[in-house]
């Protein structure tokens, strides 16, 4: 009995050792945003109050899986599978839209953008690269032997709860070896509220009036990464799927609403959007959603979709809303088609929101004060005392002293009118449909903009950083 004792007290005196020179050998966080370690059943406000005993727990983490007694620190056993864990969950952590992993020269760099703005993370000792990047590849079914091209697919992650988030990797190489670029896609089961949206009472009966066209496109344009799909899933759940056949060709699949048909296009195998959309059009569709133009014979099949009976939106990659008709002529698209398909166009940009907690409300100055009210006076009940709001200059654990939470949109809709048609068939100069759609009642996305700084949901600041610049 005595033995048994000794053997106890040496065994728990063996773990504590062990225990105090695994925080010794701890990674230090460079994150200001993580002060100290939550537990993984707060990611994604997940509850779990199921307990694992120690004899079921897993010391290995499949390509794909990920479960909560695998979540730990760097450790000797798995020390890649434990660095990638850890990557992805802190990018989790911190609703991060993409992660970079940079190969230099002397070290690995790990950087997340969180609301467009970088934050880096840590520096992985070089003799890790190429097992980190051999590991990332596995995981996204790439080829380990592939150095000198580009590669991209996808990862699915799988969490707890039945929570995956898709993850979509591309893998170019550089001078200090590859560079992996991860874009994290959340899995959501419906569309965001339409108070999430920020759209205003003047745009939004626009697009209530467009939703009632019985055929026609609508697009949503700007650069990569504007939100312009969610905007479009948005759209989509303004109509009854019961009562309508919808169809969406997707890459890749973010959304679900019940009883539409998604489709998740395959590269691969040289099944493109382009002949995705040819099959749908002999499935007898009311409304069908495709996720992006790339290139002209996907243009030509969904204009041609739209004015045969179907209600069909749809995303381009475009610097502004009169921009669009522009780059849809520059894809060999008739303006006579253009005029008859296009009921509306959305142009959309994101823009960091203040933090409630540590915005500061101020009076500008006469100068700024006169500049407003030039552009935003019809929106202003008081025109003399014109009260705005900036960041702080203090420390705020709510947005970890970035001074911004969030984001919100700005947009700008442009409706095809007779005079537009008119002047799209004389083949007007982009200068000339901005003035005419002007005069048609678009609000311009600067306008939009300054709209929301008065409403106070972002700074001056902000908006002349993400617009005039």
């Amino acid at each position: 009995m005595l033995s048994y004792i000794c053997i106890l007290k040496i065994n728990f005196k063996q773990v504590d050792i062990w225990n105090l020179i695994k925080n010794k050998l701890r990674p230090e966080v460079k994150l200001s945003t993580i002060k100290n370690a939550t537990k993984v059943e707060d990611l994604f406000r997940i509850s779990s109050n199921n307990s694992t005993s120690s004899s079921t727990k897993n010391s290995s983490i499949s390509s794909s899986d990920m479960h909560i007694w695998n979540y730990s620190w760097v450790n000797d056993e798995n020390k890649i599978i434990d660095i990638v864990s850890d990557i992805f969950l802190t990018a989790f952590k911190l609703y991060a839209s993409d992660i970079h992993i940079e190969p230099r020269e002397k070290y690995v760099q790990i950087r997340f953008r969180v609301d467009w703005n970088f934050v880096k993370y840590k520096d992985i000792d070089i003799s890790y690269k190429d097992s980190l990047i051999a590991r990332l590849k596995i995981m996204a079914y790439l080829r380990i032997d592939e150095h000198r091209l580009p590669q991209d697919w996808k990862i699915n992650y799988k969490l707890f709860a039945g929570k995956t988030v898709d993850m979509r990797v591309s893998v170019i190489p550089i001078i200090y070896g590859e560079k992996i670029v991860i874009r994290i896609l959340k899995k959501d089961e419906k569309p965001a509220a339409l108070r999430e949206l920020g759209i205003l009472p003047y745009n939004m009966v626009k697009i209530e009036k467009h939703l009632k066209d019985p055929y026609g496109m609508i697009l949503a344009v700007w650069p990569t990464w504007s939100w312009k799909s969610t905007t479009l899933f948005w759209l989509l759940s303004q109509f009854n799927p019961e009562q309508k056949n919808i169809s969406t060709l997707e890459d890749p699949v973010e959304y679900r609403i019940n009883w539409v048909n998604h489709t998740q296009i395959n590269p691969s195998i040289d099944f493109n959007f382009a002949k995705w959309l040819r099959a749908l059009l002999r499935q007898d569709p009311d409304i069908l959603m495709v996720w992006e133009i790339r290139d002209e014979e996907t243009a030509k099949l969904a204009v041609e979709a739209s004015i045969t009976g179907h209600i069909v939106f749809s995303t381009l990659h475009t610097n502004s809303a009169v921009h669009t008709i522009q780059r849809l002529i520059n894809l060999w698209i008739d303006p006579l088609l253009i005029s008859s398909s296009i009921r509306m166009i959305i142009s959309q940009r994101l823009a960091r929101k203040l933090c409630t907690h540590c915005k500061v409300a101020y009076t500008p100055n006469d100068k700024i004060k006169e500049y407003m009210v030039w552009k935003v006076w019809s929106y202003l009940k008081n025109k003399e005392n014109i009260t705005l709001y900036k960041a702080c200059e203090w420390w705020c654990e709510h947005c970890n002293h970035t001074w911004y939470k969030w984001r919100t949109r700005l947009y700008e809709i442009l409706e095809i009118t007779d005079k537009l048609e008119d002047l799209l068939l004389k083949n007007a100069s982009k200068a000339q449909i901005e003035v005419q759609a002007l005069w048609d009642g678009m609000v311009p996305i600067k306008i939009d903009a300054l709209i929301k700084v008065v409403l106070w949901e972002t700074s001056l600041e902000e908006i002349l950083s993400v617009l005039w610049t």
